[in-house]
């Protein structure tokens, strides 16, 4: 059998395809291996490609810009974020309450016997408007070493803070006397609760009574209560045993344990000292310018 040659198939593929003939089959198979020898890239060219570049070429990124810009924060719109805040304009409805506590029922061992001390605060009123009685006092064996009593209005100025006004009325030692009384009380920065009062004698005595506590909680029970409290006086009082100047310091650290929110027993140490002419009528009539004792005692609200 013979071969056809390559002309040949090519004129038989020319004179089909003008006379609307099939071409055979073994022609269509010899135009394709010759189009795919003609068309297709060579090796080298393959190799001329960059693998590394392709392989390290940066993704697309698409970034798609907010269909409205936030415009920036202006003074305007702080100030309506954060308005100001009347005092006033945020109390509660007007309704009458009230609060008497015995923040100190103590007692103590004294080389004259037993000593007994309290210090006790009540208010009765409003948020704003309130009538505030406090009272403190101490005896020894049996006797009454001093007692006071104060009745004062209270307003409020701030959320934190008080301004008083009223009477305070000495009960001891010596003769009964009453002072007129101003000042303020409340809750200082970092949670002191701070009360500072001057005081306005009959005969022009000015005295002053300066007195700071704080409270810090161990547990959900345990408490920790330090207090400072200092008096001074503007002159000499010789018939109540007072000097000018700073008469009186008292320090105490107290630690209660609170069974209920409205009883806590308590245990802690007081230290006490007067100064200037104050110690010098101490020791006049045999008395201690200075002394620390162990105290026990209860701490009720109600």
């Amino acid at each position: 059998m013979k071969t056809l040659s390559p002309a040949p198939l090519h004129l038989a593929s020319a004179l089909a395809l003008a006379f609307g003939a099939a071409v055979p089959a073994f022609a269509q198979h010899h135009d394709h291996a010759q189009h795919a020898t003609t068309d297709a890239p060579t090796q080298d060219e393959h190799a001329q490609h960059d693998h590394g570049a392709m392989s390290n070429a940066a993704p697309a990124i698409t970034t798609t810009s907010p269909r409205e810009p936030i415009p920036a924060i202006t003074a305007d719109d702080l100030a309506a974020a954060f308005p100001a805040i009347d005092h006033h304009a945020m109390q509660h409805a007007p309704a009458f309450n009230h609060k008497v506590t015995f923040n100190r029922l103590e007692a103590w061992d004294a080389d004259e016997g037993t000593g007994q001390a309290w210090e006790g605060i009540a208010w009765f009123g409003t948020d704003t408007d309130r009538l505030w009685l406090r009272s403190e006092g101490e005896r020894v064996g049996g006797h009454t070493e001093s007692a006071d009593l104060e009745v004062l209005y209270g307003r409020s100025v701030s959320p934190w803070w008080d301004v008083v006004a009223g009477v305070r009325h000495d009960f001891t030692p010596g003769d009964a006397r009453t002072w007129a009384a101003v000042g303020v009380q409340g809750m200082a920065p970092y949670r002191f609760e701070v009360s500072a009062t001057a005081y306005i004698g009959e005969d022009g005595q000015v005295a002053a009574n300066v007195e700071a506590e704080y409270t810090l909680r161990i547990t959900n029970r345990l408490v920790l209560q330090p207090l400072v409290e200092v008096d001074i006086a503007l002159k000499d009082d010789p018939d109540y045993g007072i000097g000018r100047g700073v008469s009186g310091f008292e320090a105490g650290l107290r630690l209660r344990y609170e069974i209920g929110r409205r009883f806590a027993p308590y245990v802690g140490v007081v230290h006490e000292r007067v100064f200037g002419d104050t110690a010098g009528y101490r020791r006049a009539d045999g008395e201690s310018a200075r002394g620390t004792r162990w105290v026990a005692g209860v701490r009720i609200w109600f």
